[in-house]
């Protein structure tokens, strides 16, 4: 079996949080057409559906759509629960619901603080936890965080700490959770992307002066597209990556380079 043959996904159950739209979505797509059955777990339910019918119309596999609140316990078990009763096991789990707050420091209240931290560093530690403990009992699995290039650097001219902040919680949770975890066979990694270009940032008019300015700074004099994620992501997910746990794959252009 050559080595694109053992990179793809067949038989593999996933839940991807955040997977409605923008990355999560591309991301799903990717696992889609390597043969992995996906589970969309979103806020939107009508979204996560329209998702889910894609990815099941496009490649043959099967994929339900899930409401859940990744900073809800009781949301983020019961979405467990309903991945296992559809799917029988949980294989990767691609924790990736997140936002972000330009606000300036002296300004953020703490109910805008605690909502990005709640939902970034929060909510994946919530999803990851209840994946890691299906995946302890299954004997392996691998789990997949979003963090971001901002857990390495601080974004200019934007304000964002809480962002920053949670973002770089991310990496060392995901470094923490793959050394408790390794001799179980459960692999723990992170993405930290740069600045991605996904349709919702493309059409905010707020972010248009920024993103002239992002580009003007990164090397490559753009941003990054959603599906130049994919691969990384597949590679995490499948048995090819079986020696890689606790690394963040910085996928940013070499912004953080500069």
């Amino acid at each position: 079996m050559g080595i694109i043959e053992k990179m793809r996904l067949d038989g593999k159950k996933i839940f991807v949080t955040g997977g409605a739209r923008g990355i999560g979505k591309s991301v799903a797509t990717a696992f889609a057409e390597a043969g992995a059955d996906i589970a969309i777990v979103d806020l939107d339910l009508e979204e996560a559906k329209k998702t889910a019918r894609e990815l099941e119309e496009n490649n043959g596999i099967q994929s339900i759509a899930i409401k859940a609140d990744v900073t809800n316990p009781e949301d983020v078990n019961a979405m467990i629960e309903q991945v296992l009763e559809t799917f029988g096991r949980l294989d990767v789990a691609f924790c990736n619901a997140g936002i972000c707050m330009n606000i300036p420091a002296e300004e953020m209240t703490y109910e805008q603080w605690k909502k990005v931290i709640d939902i970034n560093l929060s909510g994946v530690f919530l999803t990851a936890q209840a994946a890691g403990k299906v995946m302890l009992k299954q004997g392996g699995g691998s789990i997949i965080n979003t963090a971001s290039m901002s857990g390495h650097i601080v974004n200019v001219p934007q304000p964002q700490c809480s962002y920053n902040a949670s973002k770089a919680g991310v990496i060392q949770l995901t470094k923490s959770l793959a050394v408790e975890w390794a001799a179980r066979n459960v692999r723990v990694n992170s993405i930290s992307p740069g600045y991605i270009g996904t349709e919702l940032t493309l059409n905010s008019p707020s972010l248009q002066p920024l993103i002239q300015q992002w580009n003007e700074m990164a090397p490559l004099g753009r941003m990054g597209k959603p599906e130049e994620l994919q691969s990384i992501c597949v590679y995490l997910a499948g048995d090819t990556s079986s020696f890689t746990t606790g690394s963040d794959f910085v996928i940013d252009g070499a912004f953080t380079c500069i």
